[in-house]
């Protein structure tokens, strides 16, 4: 994005800069921009923004240590705001909460990224204390073949179980598909190309 095409002027100087998780879309925080913080962030990589109680530039994490990574920066229609897409390090609130805006950790659609970070986080864990780890050292058709197992007992929940049956074998083939992924070196990214592809 081209900062020059950003106006600044139509709020004294300041933008509002929403700021996004870049993987599960929550809503982190809302913060503002001028000129130079604006600069600094896309010149940095890290979101940086201008305090209004403190009159002055601010880095998010130069006291907390927790970070907002940058992954894109896009202003919005008019020109005089942004959403700034970020991966956290850390919480986003000063709360010590993930975002500003409730309590919630990746509400809705976003807990399947959550649950990705989780299985990648756990690939890395001693394989007698952890199932994901233990299913990834099995190799791709260990797992895969847990995939099959998973579909077979939620197609048998959808055609003759009840509802809370379903869900919950439902929940199991997604968790062991997206272990799968992993597996692969794949990510529900590399699946949801795909679907925009076939839209």
């Amino acid at each position: 994005m081209n900062p020059d095409d950003i106006d600044f002027d139509k709020g004294g100087g300041l933008i509002a800069a929403v700021v996004q998780d870049a993987a599960t879309l929550q809503v982190l925080m809302l913060a503002y921009m001028d000129r130079a913080a604006l600069d600094e962030t896309l010149e940095s990589g890290e979101a940086t923004f201008f305090s209004r109680s403190r009159g002055g530039r601010w880095r998010k994490g130069e006291t907390s240590g927790d970070r907002l990574k940058v992954v894109s920066v896009t202003p919005d229609c008019d020109g005089d705001a942004v959403l700034v897409r970020v991966e956290p390090v850390g919480n986003a609130c000063h709360l010590n909460r993930v975002s500003c805006f409730g309590d919630a950790d990746a509400p809705g659609l976003g807990r399947l990224a959550r649950l990705e970070q989780t299985i990648r986080d756990r690939s890395d864990a001693d394989p007698s204390e952890s199932w994901t780890a233990k299913l990834l050292a099995s190799g791709p058709k260990r797992i895969a073949q847990k995939v099959g197992e998973e579909g077979v007992e939620t197609a048998l929940a959808g055609a003759a179980g009840d509802e809370a049956e379903l869900a919950s074998e439902a929940a199991d083939l997604i968790y062991h598909l997206l272990v799968l992924l992993r597996s692969r070196d794949m990510s529900l990214q590399d699946v949801l190309d795909v679907l925009e592809s076939r839209a």
